[in-house]
């Protein structure tokens, strides 16, 4: 696993934890299809949201939520049509939601959940 998987590797798992520790039921992970990856799918309160997670070990480049650009978020509900479709998901409510994960040496992971994001 290269340095670069590894490290969203970690943000993902850590985002997972922060979410059903907030009550979220966590129902796909790095779902895959032709089209590209859903990181995270999770379930609460009747809301389907699709979470796009972004880690980061600086902010040389910005916040991890600033890299999440048009094309992704378009890919992302395009994505998130077919896997509804795919599962015959019976939600009402969906949102999109960007989880950033900012991993700064020597401190605690800083995890930021942007609700409704795009």
């Amino acid at each position: 696993m290269t340095d670069k998987k590894a490290l969203g590797a970690r943000g993902e798992e850590l985002a997972a934890r922060y979410l059903r520790s907030a009550g979220w039921q966590i129902i796909g992970r790095n779902w895959r299809c032709r089209y590209g990856e859903l990181d995270l799918i999770a379930r609460a309160s009747g809301i389907t949201a699709f979470i796009e997670v972004k880690t980061r070990r600086g902010l040389g480049f910005g916040t991890p939520a600033e890299s999440v650009t048009y094309q992704k978020r378009r890919r992302i509900r395009t994505l998130a049509l077919l896997w509804l479709n795919e599962h015959d998901s019976p939600c009402r409510t969906v949102r999109f939601d960007v989880i950033s994960v900012l991993l700064l040496p020597g401190q605690r992971p800083v995890i930021d959940h942007l609700e409704s994001a795009f």
